[in-house]
């Protein structure tokens, strides 16, 4: 598996895939884009740390690889990954995005959002880590940007896709 450090670019970015997990104590912006997925944002307001998940489904269910592309491992991992770079629990803050229906024939992706959204929230919950800023649920996939420096996050709205 290849280091965070050597997928960003020149310009400091890095685009994070589903499934996956990054943390830096350097100013990054980390661009993801997120339908019924989730993105939990931490940052420490102390040490100027900022991490970031995209997990796809709320909770392993005990077979197989215990993947981050499962919430209740995503944020655990990504606390863990915080501390590991010297953050404190109580200094850390959260923002949450994602959980969208974004397929309108009456599927699953529906509950699969709002499991979503419900784990990430009553994990953070669990632990006392203060949600700043929620922008969940809705019909329309986000594209977000997070600043690992400064703890700030752009959310564009993309347009639902036409079909045919």
């Amino acid at each position: 598996m290849l280091s965070a450090k050597k997928v960003i670019d020149r310009d400091g970015e890095y685009f994070l895939l589903p499934g996956n997990i990054f943390v830096s104590a350097e100013q990054v912006w980390v661009t993801t884009i997120l339908g019924s997925c989730i993105s939990v944002c931490l940052w420490d307001r102390v040490k100027k740390i900022g991490g970031i998940n995209h997990f796809l489904l709320p909770f392993w269910n005990g077979r197989g690889l215990a993947s981050p592309k499962y919430g209740n491992i995503a944020i655990e991992r990504l606390v863990e990954r915080m501390i590991a770079q010297g953050s404190d629990l109580k200094h850390l803050r959260a923002k949450v995005f994602g959980g969208a229906k974004i397929l309108h024939n009456g599927s699953a992706d529906e509950s699969i959002g709002l499991r979503n959204i419900a784990l990430a929230k009553s994990y953070l919950e669990s632990k006392a880590i203060a949600v700043i800023a929620f922008d969940v649920g809705g019909r329309l996939a986000r594209k977000i940007r997070f600043n690992t420096l400064t703890g700030d996050v752009l959310v564009k709205k993309m347009r639902p896709m036409k079909t045919n």
